[in-house]
């Protein structure tokens, strides 16, 4: 099976950020990355798709909504990252 598309919302100065897309990075993810600090438009559309959520980094494993740095680390704590990633999780 095929990665899913993996997209991360961040700034360039944000620390979360950085933590984010390295635990990517460490699991060899392929990941695009949206830069909404220069575009209030790019902020918008990801507030809209984040649920309101307007804090980055917002990150979204094929259509699932992940959410932020922290969610991120919790579910590779919790084992559940890896298949997330891998496109085997339920």
């Amino acid at each position: 099976m095929t990665q899913p598309s993996i997209t991360i919302y961040t700034t360039r100065t944000c620390p979360f950020c950085i933590r984010a897309k390295g635990l990517l990075r460490e699991k060899n993810a392929q990941y695009d990355e949206i830069d909404v600090g220069a575009d209030p438009s790019i902020r918008a559309q990801m507030t809209q798709r984040a649920g309101g959520r307007r804090t980055v980094p917002q990150i979204f494993i094929g259509n699932r909504h992940v959410g932020g740095c922290d969610d991120l680390f919790d579910l590779d704590r919790q084992g559940k990252l890896d298949a997330l990633l891998a496109g085997t999780a339920a």
